[in-house]
């Protein structure tokens, strides 16, 4: 990738192309993995806390928990997005904007 920013002319602000640049990148990057990798096992472990804290059937929290949660929060998301942009297009101030 830091041989593509430097053939195409880019740059990133404050390193110097090649080495250093690589080096960023691969810091950058190693972040977001553990970051997402921790996110991740925390809502693979969710169903089994709300199964253990709230006495609900196992069976019952992993149907609810997971890959549904994660459906759920990115359809929210999305939701708001197209609320907002709606919003903006009609000269609201928009949903996400304070008054």
């Amino acid at each position: 990738m830091a041989d593509n920013l430097k053939n195409f002319g880019s740059f990133i602000p404050g390193y110097r192309p090649g080495k250093r640049t690589a080096d960023y990148l691969e810091r950058v990057m190693e972040r977001i993995t553990y970051v997402g990798a921790g996110f991740l096992a925390l809502v693979a472990v969710i169903p089994t806390i709300v199964s253990g804290a709230l006495g609900i059937p196992a069976q019952i929290a992993s149907f609810y928990g997971g890959t549904g949660l994660l459906i759920a929060v990115s359809v929210a998301f999305d939701l708001v997005q197209k609320i907002d942009s709606h919003l903006v297009m009609r000269n609201y101030s928009g949903l996400l904007e304070k008054s």
